[in-house]
């Protein structure tokens, strides 16, 4: 397991957001993930091609 990207998580809210401390640790995970979402138009966990097919052939639907 990886450890939460803190650094990176405060640079965006600080540095990005300009959000104030208060509202930076009164963020849930899910509202932070969603201003990074907005922001860069990438979705973070989201499978790229290659392992969308091995999950595909992992767990095919039903024939």
């Amino acid at each position: 397991m990886t450890a939460f990207p803190w650094s990176d998580a405060m640079r965006l809210g600080f540095g990005v957001l300009k959000l104030s401390s208060k509202e930076f640790w009164g963020l849930t995970p899910r509202e932070l993930a969603a201003a990074f979402e907005a922001l860069s138009g990438v979705r973070p966990g989201a499978p790229d091609r290659g392992r969308l097919d091995k999950l595909m052939e992992r767990f095919p639907d039903g024939r």
